[in-house]
């Protein structure tokens, strides 16, 4: 009866991990915001950006925005009119872009 009773217990702990990575996985691909670079500013590192709603900034309509970049190099792998997908947070100086790459 104990081996039955662990048994169950360890499949109730990696069907609980399992569900647990599948709902962080979700909620990271639905940060992911899909625009297009309107203008680059490297001396101040910050981009222009048309997207559409970006629900994990609570917009709800699509909007034009200048956010800062995390990391500068990413100015110099885009151009204007490049599809782009990103994420961003609000602090305190505004939104900042955390994480962006070309769209395929």
């Amino acid at each position: 009866m104990k081996s039955i009773s662990k048994s169950i217990t360890r499949i109730t702990a990696a069907l609980a991990l399992t569900l647990g990575l599948t709902f962080a996985a979700g909620t990271a691909q639905a940060a992911s915001i899909s625009g297009e670079v309107k203008k680059i500013d490297e001396s101040a590192g910050k981009i222009t950006l048309k997207h559409g709603p970006a629900k994990s900034l609570g917009m709800d309509e699509p909007m034009t925005m200048v956010y800062r970049v995390k990391d500068p190099a990413w100015l110099k792998q885009v151009k204007v009119g490049d599809k782009v997908t990103f994420e961003a947070e609000e602090v305190a100086s505004g939104y900042t872009v955390t994480k962006m790459e070309k769209a395929k």
